[in-house]
């Protein structure tokens, strides 16, 4: 079975949290869980004695695996921010991009992408990443489900809103966006970060600017810009397009960390057929990958099948691995558990013939 995922999708095992793919690529495939091959009909088991037996496989089980799919958009650039800080209104001006936009927090609810070109014929995409709050890397106000869009960017663009008509200091809201990027990924740091000091139409905004430039310590270029009027835009745009110039990708994941991670299928010869146990009322119990595969393919309703599965047992060495372990030479009930892979050999009392006749 295939399933189509879009690129940017990452496949995650959900008991172990290990990550099996990442999917970045157009027509790229990964083999999550392997199936088993289809069993034999009874013409491949046909002879010139027993042209038509009433003899046939069931098919091999394929390997189950729960798994969480996770989508991480794939842009050059993304908008960070508080909510209500114009990163909407950015992206559609500087793009053709039509995301919602309203004067009320968390009016983006998922990532906006827009294809952004330059005056000098550059290009590159553009995410308008739902707003961040204080806690969002602990999932408040869905704090991981909008961080995770930002993992793939190679550029970040702060956008702090200079009016400060919500009362709020741009100073303390850069410090806070910062410290939730670096405490949900210490790689996000790692990233080169502009900062957008935007609705600098607003009549406060040349004040709160420069004592948000005398608290900043950080050697990041600060870019006063009115989205509304487009005052700025132009030399903003060409410094990401810079920046993107000289900065390489940011694998989400170190190619080391894939391949510990990998699945591989492969065939393990030093892997016994089966192991023997005994319960304390006396029953033997046989364990196995190569056991259970045997069984799970087994058409126990044909009485042909069933003797089958008794010679293959004993061409595995189930006769005298319970022979050494003591198994008496009367007849043996066999009772076959799905449960756990476990074959279960019940002693009862009867003639001799064979270990592991039904």
């Amino acid at each position: 079975m295939i399933v189509k995922v879009p690129p940017g999708t990452v496949v995650t095992d959900a008991e172990t949290e290990q990550v099996l793919a990442d999917l970045t690529e157009h027509g790229q495939r990964a083999v999550i869980a392997k199936g088993g091959r289809g069993g034999r009909g009874n013409s491949r088991f046909a002879t010139p004695a027993n042209p038509a037996p009433q003899l046939s496989e069931n098919g091999e089980p394929g390997k189950e695996r729960d798994v969480i799919l996770e989508l991480k958009v794939l842009a050059d650039v993304g908008l960070v921010g508080f909510p209500s800080v114009g990163k909407s209104t950015l992206l559609s001006i500087v793009s053709s991009a039509k995301p919602k936009i309203a004067d009320y927090h968390f009016t983006t609810l998922v990532p906006n992408l827009g294809v952004v070109e330059t005056d000098d014929n550059r290009s590159f995409v553009m995410a308008d990443l739902p707003g961040l709050i204080e806690g969002a890397h602990e999932g408040v106000g869905l704090g991981h489900q909008f961080l995770r869009h930002i993992e793939r960017t190679r550029v970040i663009v702060h956008v702090i809103d200079m009016s400060g008509l919500e009362g709020r200091d741009p100073y303390e809201d850069y410090v806070t966006i910062n410290e939730e990027l670096e405490q949900y990924n210490m790689r996000l740091t790692e990233r080169p970060q502009i900062i957008v000091a935007n609705k600098m139409d607003m009549p406060d905004a040349a004040d709160n600017l420069e004592a948000f430039k005398e608290k900043l310590t950080d050697d990041y270029k600060v870019f006063p810009i009115s989205a509304i009027t487009r005052e700025g835009l132009r030399e903003l745009l060409f410094e990401i397009a810079n920046q993107l110039e000289t900065t390489p990708e940011f694998p989400l994941y170190n190619e080391e960390e894939l391949s510990d991670n990998r699945v591989m299928y492969r065939f393990d010869e030093g892997d016994a057929p089966f192991e023997i146990s005994r319960d304390p009322d006396g029953t033997f119990v046989l364990t196995g990958k190569a056991l259970e595969r045997l069984f799970k393919m087994t058409d126990f309703s044909r009485d042909e099948s069933v003797k089958r599965f008794s010679r293959q047992l004993r061409g595995m060495g189930v006769d005298d691995a319970l022979r050494e372990r003591g198994a008496k030479k009367m007849a043996t009930s066999f009772v076959c558990l799905n449960l756990n892979s476990n074959l279960l050999i019940d002693q009862k009392e009867g003639p001799d013939h064979g270990l592991s006749r039904f």
